[in-house]
């Protein structure tokens, strides 16, 4: 129930998408107080679970007002902040729209040559994802720009109808034109995309507004990975809109972005590329909100839902960015085996091990949970809905981690007669009993997530033992301590609400919109003049962009970033400037670069190199406004007396394992200062926090449950 406030109510309301269930957070931004609902994702028509979720999570509010009556769609009025997996789905399992792919003549086969990187040198049989526009509705026509921007040759306008004759012919629903060194100057990609718009009426994209950026490759498989998704995410986006308007929302629909900004449905449309890790990184905004409440530098994010688990570390209280990321990758852990996408991202990992992921034997008979999921439909066997693959979720509730009754509240009981059936055959084929089987789905699950965080942290040059976790999404708190334990973390956090949390994390997303352009020059050489007129043109965009999402041009904020590296170097990395460094003299702006530069050199690297020249290579600009502050009120403590328990119920916490009488609380009956022994299961509608035998645990002030280990 949420408390009556004297200060005008501000509701604002964000829809997170995910590939099992769609959540939902209503917030009161003047006092703090939270409302939340979570449903099933209905796959094939998203808009459908949005509408039953947004419904249900208004009707929770009757009584909020002097009238008792429940707040109307009118009563929203700021932008409903909208995540989405929509694309990033669409991606992996190759439920794209039908595109088209145009590119200059002799270079056709570039989605198929990708880089000639081998990301396993000595697998015979290696094989890559699919490209997202096949080869045979690849098209070629003879244009040519030159390294300089130059343009030496323009498609004439018969060249263009014949293009054009080949696309209609394929019946394309989308098209994406990537031309050789589009990057410095797109003009004949303009062309093109106004004549083939004009001709086949059908979305169109450009490479030189998509990914501006040197290499082929990434360039081309980001620009076709963009147009493949067009058609999937905007009919939607429509959609959504008319229905709003019909209910009579105050707010526009604003997209959550994968670099943790968001923008205007219409931006978020034309450059759906830009939402693949849209949940995730809201996420990551939350882990960060409550690392600086909490005053944990480093943290390490863990999501769990009923399809993926994502793991981000925060520095400084804030995540890593990355301008690549890799999508759909045959092998788990092997970079390089999925598609690039050169788009601006919070740098996280995601894999496929979430409530709904299926355990089965591989043909060694070892045991085998993920990355298949079960989904939504049908989701785990004990949701009754026609699934017989034993899961995750399976697993839980016959170890008793997951109460039946209490799923969701009690709205979606689930059968753990199915569970039990479901795994049965399995324990079978494994000459494993019922509850090892179930303890062993749970531990490999585990081990899953802890060696993904582990590899990504390893990547990155740092080491996760001693960090602590922060447990997030409708699985991440049953599973985090047992992670917790492998990954050597000291502490866990579970915040208040944690299986809706992305989608708090939304709300509390700044609009922000980052941009590229490929300008390579060695230091020193660079023409002020040039440089200075193409950033003016991207600061021009990113105020187009926010203005579209509502924000004043006096709150726009800039910053630029450079894509460096020593001259003849194969890769770079990115280097971010002051805000005042672009009115900064030119001798006051080199020294800033070469600086900035040798720090991350040497942190990277463990050294600098004497006498070589730095090459700049792309420049960045990100456009954003601060989001509004939301402070919460600390809770109160309304009594002395210790929790007590609504049950106890017995729990298996291992393989071999007799179950333990384990109390369990419920979520919202704890107050600050509240103490908890391991092992012990409080739970609330969304999610369940397992603590773990000999775990120790206090209530915070903000209601969070930190936890430490033992």
């Amino acid at each position: 129930m949420i408390r009556q406030s004297a200060t005008p109510a501000d509701w604002r309301l964000a829809v997170d998408i995910g590939g099992t269930f769609t959540d939902f957070v209503l917030l009161n931004a003047a006092d703090g107080e939270i409302v939340t609902e979570k449903v099933l994702t209905t796959p094939e028509a998203p808009l459908d679970a949005v509408r039953r979720g947004i419904g249900a999570v208004l009707g929770k509010t009757s009584g909020n007002k002097t009238s008792g009556s429940k707040i109307s769609p009118a009563e929203i009025t700021a932008p409903i902040v909208h995540a989405t997996t929509l694309v990033t789905n669409a991606l992996i399992e190759g439920h794209t729209a039908k595109a088209g792919l145009v590119t200059t003549k002799g270079f056709g086969d570039t989605l198929l040559i990708r880089d000639e990187h081998r990301y396993d040198m000595y697998d015979l049989q290696i094989e890559f994802a699919e490209p997202p526009i096949p080869r045979q509705r690849t098209v070629e026509i003879d244009e040519r720009t030159l390294t300089t921007g130059e343009v030496l040759r323009t498609p004439s306008p018969q060249e263009l109808d014949a293009v054009a004759s080949q696309l209609a012919e394929m019946e394309v629903e989308a098209v994406a034109i990537c031309f050789l060194h589009a990057y410095v100057n797109g003009h004949n990609e303009q062309v093109c995309a106004e004549h083939l718009s004009q001709a086949l009426g059908v979305p169109v994209c450009v490479s030189s507004e998509i990914s501006p950026q040197i290499r082929e490759f990434p360039r081309m498989c980001t620009t076709a990975a963009n147009a493949a998704t067009m058609p999937v995410i905007g009919p939607y986006l429509t959609e959504l809109e008319a229905w709003l308007r019909t209910e009579g929302f105050g707010g526009a629909p604003l997209m959550m972005l994968s670099n943790g900004g968001v923008v205007s449905a219409k931006d978020a449309a034309l450059a759906p590329v830009r939402l693949v890790e849209s949940g995730p990184a809201a996420g990551a905004h939350s882990g960060a909100w409550f690392a600086k409440r909490m005053d944990e530098a480093k943290l390490l994010c863990f999501d769990m839902g009923g399809t993926t688990a994502k793991s981000c570390l925060l520095h400084d209280f804030a995540p890593d960015l990355t301008t690549t990321l890799e999508v759909a990758r045959i092998y788990r852990f092997k970079h390089g085996s999925g598609l690039p996408l050169t788009i601006p991202s919070i740098d996280l990992v995601e894999i496929g091990a979430g409530g709904g992921s299926i355990a089965r034997a591989d043909n060694l008979g070892l045991l085998k949970v993920g990355p298949e999921s079960s989904g939504a439909e049908p989701g785990p066997a004990c949701y009754a809905q026609g699934g017989t693959d034993p899961t995750v979720t399976d697993a839980d509730v016959l170890l008793g981690l997951i109460a039946p009754e209490a799923f969701l509240g009690g709205d979606m009981a689930l059968d753990a007669s199915l569970a039990e059936k479901a795994t049965a055959k399995l324990a079978g084929d494994l000459a494993l009993s019922l509850p090892d089987l179930a303890a062993g789905i749970h531990e490999v699950v585990n081990q899953n997530m802890a060696a993904a965080a582990r590899m990504h942290a390893v990547e990155k040059g740092t080491d996760l033992r001693g960090v602590p976790l922060i447990a997030f999404g409708g699985a991440g708190p049953v599973h985090a301590c047992g992670v917790a334990e492998l990954l050597e973390a000291p502490r866990v956090i579970f915040p208040r609400n944690a299986g809706v949390l992305s989608s708090f994390g939304a709300l509390i997303s700044p609009v922000q919109y980052d941009l590229a352009r490929s300008m390579p020059r060695l230091l020193g050489k660079v023409d002020p003049a040039e440089r200075d007129a193409m950033l003016a043109e991207m600061q021009e965009r990113g105020r187009e962009v926010l203005a579209a999402a509502g924000v004043p041009a006096g709150n726009v904020r800039f910053r630029c970033g450079i894509d460096m590296r020593y001259a003849g170097q194969g890769n770079e990395f990115t280097v971010w400037m002051s805000e005042s460094w672009t009115n900064e003299s030119e001798t006051t702006q080199e020294a800033a670069i070469t600086a900035g530069f040798e720090d991350s050199y040497r942190r990277i690297y463990g050294m600098t190199i004497p006498g070589l020249t730095i090459e700049l290579v792309t420049w960045r600009l990100r456009a954003w406004a601060d989001p509004d502050v939301v402070e919460p009120p600390p809770l109160s403590r309304n009594s002395d007396s210790a929790p007590e328990p609504h049950q106890e119920r017995p729990v298996t916490f291992a393989r071999g394992s007799k179950p333990v009488g384990t109390p369990v609380f419920h979520r919202f009956d704890l107050q600050p200062g509240d103490a908890l022994a391991g092992p012990a299961i409080v739970e609330e509608r969304e999610t369940t926090v397992v603590l773990r035998p000999d775990w120790q645990a206090v209530v915070a002030d903000d209601g969070s449950i930190v936890a430490d280990s033992p």
